[in-house]
């Protein structure tokens, strides 16, 4: 059953960094939507910015930063027959396995969660492909137990659904100790009208801690896209 992601959204202060990949009502549109939070100064001090086809994330104030291994990466990159869209730098393990032949679960394979315990933030990684017809694929790599000592890897693939999406992201609430995601990618109701659904996901981000939002519907016959960037704070 399809929830509203809207009101899953807005019950959850701190979902993290979220994905939702899926198919407009009309069946013809590709749907792309990538968020991320912050609890701290540094990671709320980001912006999201376009490169080119690409999405990057820009640091407003890096030199209070020690480490921005974890916070400055390429979220989104446009191949010539998949989009893919991740919460850290295995977008760029993906990608370059893919030009080699490889698959993305291959490619997974070897990367883990992040190393940021006490939290062993998951890793979350989706794809969209647009080869012999439109698929796509949401990944998560997460703690397989309370140390860090194993990772658990599990990949969800779906047949596209007219007007259906899947969501994963990263956290299921706050915390002082962040619970990981657990469960399958939720179905979620995907919007016709590209704007409401835009401006919506937006809103429905908690206030306090949302910091950027990247909303992308993909013509599936044209590759052509309508996209639009949400940042909490002025670049």
């Amino acid at each position: 059953m399809k929830q509203d992601l809207l009101e899953v959204l807005k019950t959850n202060p701190y979902p993290g960094r979220g994905i939702v990949l899926g198919l407009a009502p009309d069946g013809k549109r590709a749907a792309l939507a990538y968020f991320i939070m912050g609890r701290s100064a540094g990671s709320r001090s980001r912006a999201f910015v376009k490169k080119g086809d690409d999405l990057g994330i820009h640091m407003l104030d890096g030199g209070k930063i020690a480490d921005t291994s974890l916070i400055l990466y390429t979220p989104l990159r446009t191949l010539e027959n998949a989009v893919v869209v991740t919460n850290g730098d295995q977008t760029d393990t993906v990608c370059a396995a893919l030009s080699r032949g490889e698959t993305f679960e291959a490619a997974l394979r070897t990367r883990t969660f992040e190393p940021d315990g006490p939290h062993f933030t998951p890793r979350i990684s989706g794809m969209l492909v647009f080869d012999r017809g439109f698929s796509y694929k949401l990944s998560i790599l997460k703690s397989g137990d309370a140390d860090g000592k194993t990772t658990l890897r599990q990949t969800f693939e779906t047949e596209p659904l007219a007007g259906t999406g899947h969501f994963i992201h990263t956290y299921r609430t706050d915390g002082a100790v962040l619970p990981s995601f657990s469960g399958e990618p939720v179905a979620v109701a995907i919007s016709d009208d590209f704007s409401a659904f835009a401006d919506g996901l937006w809103n429905a981000l908690n206030a306090e801690n949302k910091v950027s939002l990247y909303v992308r519907y993909i013509d599936l016959s044209s590759k052509k896209y309508q996209d639009k960037i949400f940042n909490q704070y002025a670049i």
